[in-house]
């Protein structure tokens, strides 16, 4: 494989799995609050138990599973435990992909994917998981004034 080759698919290994992230968040801002909130922390549960069908990480997969389920239940009302839920994930999917236990079985790099998508979820919770329509609506919508010179 060439050089050329090889770095193309290392930075379409961390640009995609970002806008992945960006996607996801875009795609929940269609969801008024409180119900984007509590969808989210719905969204985070599934995924904290998405490594137990493949058991790469034997009987630790429960005890994960369990404090990613308690972080999803805190974040029915809360964004930060949404937040670290996602970054618990990442941590997971690190140890997965150096064990070669990928979440998609038949796609060796997944979890590495994943660990680069879920800290941009995981920074959009952190902000209070916004609008970022409505964020780009209002800066667009917002008239520019030039800036005063006091004299």
């Amino acid at each position: 494989m060439t050089t050329a080759i090889r770095e193309s698919r290392t930075i379409m290994s961390l640009v995609l799995p970002i806008l992945i992230g960006l996607a996801y968040a875009v795609l929940m801002s269609l969801i008024p609050e409180p119900h984007r909130r509590r969808f989210n922390a719905i969204m985070v549960g599934g995924a904290g138990a998405a490594y137990l069908s493949g058991g790469g990480l034997g009987g630790w997969e429960f005890p994960f599973t369990a404090l990613v389920a308690y972080c999803a239940y805190r974040g029915l009302e809360s964004w930060t435990f949404i937040g670290i839920a996602w970054l618990l994930h990442t941590g997971w999917d690190v140890l997965h992909h150096l064990k070669g236990s990928p979440i998609i079985p038949f796609a060796h790099d997944s979890s590495f994917g994943c660990a680069v998508c879920d800290p941009v979820i995981a920074l959009w919770c952190f902000w209070g998981g916004p609008s970022l329509i409505s964020l780009v609506r209002t800066r667009v919508a917002r008239p520019h004034t030039p800036d005063r010179v006091s004299s």
